[in-house]
């Protein structure tokens, strides 16, 4: 068919080339069409113009690159200057699951945001203004407060330990990069 061996209707519904498998194989046009599930060839079958060709090819999926290394390796400063180059987004996966948590954790957690350092950034007594900031006594409270889901303790377990995310964790995340605008 029009994509080869790709399903076509993952290609035009999600933006992916999904190897089509023989057993999901229909005829149209004297072409043969490969599909990644009988789902998807029930689908081209209802309704084939919809995912073939007509004048002109079909539109490849966005290029879509992942890098993975230990840390410090520079993943960052390489993605940048690909994304610079390639003109793509750059997703920085760390961040988005620093975004996730910050609204329970109200700072940023992990080894470099270690509590140890925290005194590090803290005003000195002269210069603090009372009437704004909490008490000690206030903040360990807000501390003890504080709620995490099964997936927000998940996220924190990976940024503070680098402990594996479970796959239910990175559905819920990482569909949105390949089905919703602008990343789609």
């Amino acid at each position: 068919g029009d994509t080869k061996h790709f399903c076509p209707v993952s290609l035009k519904e999600n933006f992916v080339l999904y190897p089509g498998l023989q057993e999901y194989a229909a005829k149209y046009k004297e072409k043969i069409y490969y599909f990644s599930t009988s789902q998807y060839k029930d689908k081209f079958l209802k309704n084939p113009e919809e995912y073939v060709a007509h004048n002109e090819p079909l539109q490849a999926p966005p290029l879509r690159v992942c890098l993975l290394g230990i840390h410090g390796a520079g993943k960052t400063t390489c993605a940048r200057q690909l994304a610079d180059k390639l003109g793509i987004f750059h997703i920085q996966f760390e961040e988005y699951l620093q975004e996730l948590i910050l609204p329970k954790t109200k700072r940023k957690v992990g080894p470099s945001f270690d509590e140890d350092h925290e005194d590090d950034n803290k005003i000195p007594e002269e210069l603090e203004d009372f009437s704004q900031t909490m008490t000690k006594t206030e903040t360990e409270k807000s501390k003890q407060e504080v709620k995490l889901t099964d997936e927000e303790k998940a996220i924190k377990a990976n940024l503070m330990d680098n402990t594996e995310l479970p796959p239910k964790v990175l559905n819920k995340i990482v569909p949105d990069w390949w089905k919703k605008e602008p990343f789609r």
